[in-house]
């Protein structure tokens, strides 16, 4: 196990709560990314495009992926630091396997370890799944968008030019949705599956943090006496 690199320090703290650090700072930047292309009106068209509602569902979706991968974050970061300092608190998934190992029972260790990955991978891919459904709901509003489109088409119209132009409108309209709901999907999908991985960073030190803490001592005695 790594040892902190200035005990009782700042930098203490930080290096205990890299993962925490690491997530703000990611998305801290990509927020200010996403203000200063609002200041400079690159968000105009998305915000006047007609149906915002698709859009807005899409960012409601992504704010969700995002304060859940925010609390697992925080809950991934705060385990191992109690994993890496050997107080573990109830709700501690790690519970089990050091329960395991204080008894020296090898098998029930090994079992207690495979129920600890488990744990941990199902723990943190419903952050992935809510970023897939992203791409979803992008794809639903381009099928959307281009139903509204071609709804607007009429072939028998085409020589009426006073018809022609609620045509072209209705079909820049039905496209602005398509492509709108496209993009703002795959940008956020982008941004939630970065987080996506940071958490699956920590949640790979956490278990690592678990499987190499050393014996506890009665085990330790025991081995010994063998």
């Amino acid at each position: 196990m790594t040892a902190p690199p200035m005990q009782g320090s700042g930098l203490t703290v930080l290096y205990r709560y890299l993962l925490v650090a690491h997530f703000l700072l990611v998305n801290v930047i990509a927020l200010g990314f996403v203000g200063a292309a609002y200041l400079q009106g690159w968000l105009d068209p998305i915000i006047d495009a007609p149906l915002l509602e698709l859009t807005g569902v899409i960012c409601a979706v992504f704010a969700y992926g995002t304060a859940l991968a925010a609390w697992k974050v925080w809950q991934t970061s705060r385990q191992t630091v109690e994993v890496e300092d050997g107080r573990l608190s109830a709700g501690s998934p790690a519970v089990a396997y050091m329960a395991a190992l204080a008894a020296d029972d090898d098998r029930e260790a090994d079992r207690a370890a495979q129920i600890l990955r488990l744990t941990l991978s199902n723990r943190i891919v419903v952050v992935r799944h809510i970023a897939n459904s992203l791409v979803l709901l992008g794809l639903i509003g381009t099928v959307i968008g281009f139903i509204i489109a071609l709804s607007g088409v009429d072939p028998t119209a085409a020589s009426d030019a006073n018809k022609v132009g609620a045509m072209v409108a209705t079909l820049i309209s039905g496209m602005s949705v398509a492509l709108n709901t496209t993009l703002v999907g795959s940008i956020l999908y982008v941004w939630l599956i970065v987080n996506h991985r940071i958490l699956t960073t920590g949640t790979v030190r956490l278990l690592t943090a678990a499987l190499q803490a050393p014996l506890p001592a009665a085990a330790t005695r025991r081995r010994a006496a063998e």
